[in-house]
């Protein structure tokens, strides 16, 4: 009985440890993005290739890289100096922003020449 309740209390102990991820508001983050337009634009789909297209990944992924930014684990300056002053809220709010844009279109098949 004692291992059964251990069993199942376990998980629920480790769930109310971990400490809350916030919840990005999208909306907010359009109007926090406005910066990142010149760069990688208006929705995240920059046509410049030296800048990354942000649209459609996954939203910790760009959680984690303003942060490694911030940190200076991902050296950039230009970045750094953009992420240095974001707080966490608005970093889960870019990053639901840009995660629920439509990313890469996949290309249309080629076209046949005429003979």
């Amino acid at each position: 009985m004692n291992k059964r309740i251990t069993f199942l209390a376990a998980p629920l102990a480790l769930a109310i440890c971990l400490p809350a991820q916030a919840a990005g508001d999208a909306s907010a983050g359009k109007t926090k993005a406005a910066t990142c337009q010149a760069c990688h634009g208006p929705d995240g789909n920059s046509v410049d290739p030296q800048y990354p297209r942000l649209a459609g990944q996954y939203a910790d992924y760009l959680v984690q890289a303003l942060k490694d930014y911030q940190s200076g684990a991902r050296n950039n300056a230009i970045m750094k100096g953009f992420a240095a002053g974001l707080s966490e809220q608005d970093m889960a709010d870019l990053a639901a922003y840009f995660s629920a844009q439509r990313g890469l279109i996949a290309p249309s098949a080629p076209k046949t020449v005429p003979r």
